[in-house]
């Protein structure tokens, strides 16, 4: 009978060596790309929107004689519309960042309404040299709506700045007619009320001489 030796030593498992995580031998990772960002379509328009609202300015700066800001915060779309219908077509109300109209008037005499270059703006243009007409329909449309805190931030007239409480005296300058009227008075009393005439601011006379002469001018187109 032949015998069958069992081995009572079990089989010793399998041995797994780990080694040691060495940081010395670990790869590094590959660099980092960064990507280059081109220039999207929504910044190239919007660079060309202000660069036409420069442009509009300019252009609107020609034949203007008085140029004022007017804090619009708070106005609806209906009231700037109801606002545009009550200005006389001798102005023009554009709504722009003080950013860009001040990169329009640098360098040029109204680069004097620098002062009321903060908040929210929109900016009257005045191509009339009738100033008081020009500024009362947004002052009745103010009293209208009652927004006193949307008052003009002020102006420039003749290269001279206008601050909010100096509006007074660009409200109450004399019209072409008023002058015209003031000159014929003049020359029809006394010799001291024509002094006063000349006596008058430079431009104030200016203004009443060219009306005259320009009155003169038509009497005797018409004796023709």
């Amino acid at each position: 009978m032949e015998a069958t030796l069992f081995n009572s030593t079990p089989p010793s498992p399998a041995l797994s060596l780990t080694l040691p995580a060495n940081p010395f031998l670990s790869l590094p990772s590959p660099p980092h790309r960064r990507r280059l960002r081109l220039p999207t379509i929504r910044s190239a328009i919007s660079r060309t929107k202000k660069e036409e609202t420069v442009e509009t300015i300019k252009t609107n700066l020609d034949n203007c004689y008085l140029l004022a800001g007017i804090s619009y915060k708070g106005l609806t779309v209906k009231q700037f519309q109801d606002l545009r219908k009550a200005l006389p077509d001798s102005t023009k109300l554009i709504v722009a960042k003080n950013t860009l109209v001040y990169k329009a008037i640098e360098g040029t005499p109204w680069e004097a309404l620098k002062p009321c270059m903060t908040g929210m703006n929109a900016w009257l243009f005045v191509h009339s040299e009738e100033i008081p007409p020009a500024i009362k329909p947004y002052r009745d449309f103010q009293k209208e709506r009652k927004l006193e805190n949307n008052d003009f931030t002020g102006a420039v007239f003749e290269g001279k700045f206008y601050a909010p409480g100096d509006f007074k005296a660009l409200e109450t300058m004399p019209t072409r007619l008023e002058i015209y009227a003031k000159l014929l008075g003049s020359l029809k009393g006394p010799a001291s009320n024509l002094v006063g005439t000349i006596q008058a601011p430079a431009r104030e006379l200016v203004m009443t001489l060219q009306a005259y002469v320009q009155k003169l001018e038509e009497s005797g187109g018409a004796g023709q």
